[in-house]
């Protein structure tokens, strides 16, 4: 049973980084730039189709991830330059509308680029065993270095945001946008940069998971709900509150799947148990996200003065 716990609470903090990785940029958009941005989810399933096309073409995991993410970057500027841009101070339900319409144009665009069918990406030699942590008990190498690249990024980007200038410009934005802009800062470029980033970030979560999923169209609609609970629990424009979020919820989403049947079995017959287990395990996060909301409405580390 110790054994078993082990690997989903790591199974879990693997799922709440890349979850992370995908509500840190999000958070950030919506904070700074109060964009409802439905298509984020659009560019973590591009960025695994880029690293895929590029995997494959290189020949090299390492090569064709250093690729996809410059790539998903540029895609994530185009995007805010030619579609993004024109809805900054909309209403939000137009925003909803045309992020939404987004998520169909990409999605529909994937299946006519590469085909409706899923794509694999095999994982990298150098990461293809397994590493011991207790006794006998081990652990996928790769699921491990998924874990170190996004707790090295959530370390890169705590010392961008809260150590550098235009980290000082974006915590600014997500507190009192209108203000950044009276001061004369050039909230257009800020704007850019912030959905660059996020799109880079997302790219990259996409691009790490795919030797572990499919790669296929619409791989990032399941994936942004989720992130959305993240954005909720955390704060919206805290990419502290994302990280911890991410982490809770991807421990409560694996270890519920998990141990809620297990548990059940106690106080129902073993049947029962299994079948009420799985209808109620993927509820978890979304009392999660109630319970805090309770105690905290504007989530666990909201960003000072947000909205």
């Amino acid at each position: 049973m110790l054994n078993l716990f082990l690997i989903q609470a790591l199974n879990g903090v693997q799922l709440g980084i890349l979850l992370f990785l995908v509500a840190a940029g999000l958070t950030l958009i919506f904070g700074v730039m109060d964009l409802i941005n439905l298509a984020h989810g659009a560019l973590y399933m591009i960025g695994a189709y880029l690293s895929a096309t590029l995997t494959a073409a290189t020949g090299s995991f390492g090569l064709g991830l250093l690729l996809a993410l410059p790539a998903t970057l540029a895609f994530g500027l185009a995007l805010e330059l030619l579609v993004v841009r024109h809805l900054y101070g909309r209403d939000h339900l137009d925003q909803v509308l045309a992020t939404f319409g987004l998520i169909l144009i990409l999605n529909e665009g994937v299946r006519i680029v590469w085909g409706a069918a899923p794509m694999s990406v095999p994982v990298p030699d150098a990461l293809s065993g397994s590493v011991r942590l207790v006794g006998t008990l081990h652990y996928p190498l790769y699921r491990v270095a998924i874990i170190a690249a996004g707790l090295a990024t959530a370390l890169g980007l705590h010392l961008l945001v809260n150590h550098t200038r235009l980290g000082m410009r974006l915590r600014a934005g997500a507190s009192n946008g209108p203000m950044v802009a009276a001061l004369g800062v050039d909230i257009r470029r800020l704007f850019l940069v912030v959905f660059g980033l996020g799109a880079m970030l997302a790219g990259f979560a996409g691009a790490m998971v795919a030797p572990i999923l499919s790669v296929d169209p619409g791989m990032g609609d399941s994936v942004l709900i989720l992130t959305f609970v993240v954005i909720v629990i955390g704060g919206v424009g805290s990419v502290r509150g994302a990280f911890v979020a991410g982490i809770l919820v991807g421990l409560a989403d694996q270890l519920g799947r998990t141990f809620g049947p297990i548990l059940l079995r106690s106080v129902m017959d073993a049947s029962a148990a299994s079948q009420t287990g799985r209808t109620l395990a993927p509820m978890l996060i979304y009392i999660l996200m109630a319970a805090v909301l309770f105690f905290r409405p504007s989530g666990l580390f909201p960003a000072r003065g947000a909205r």
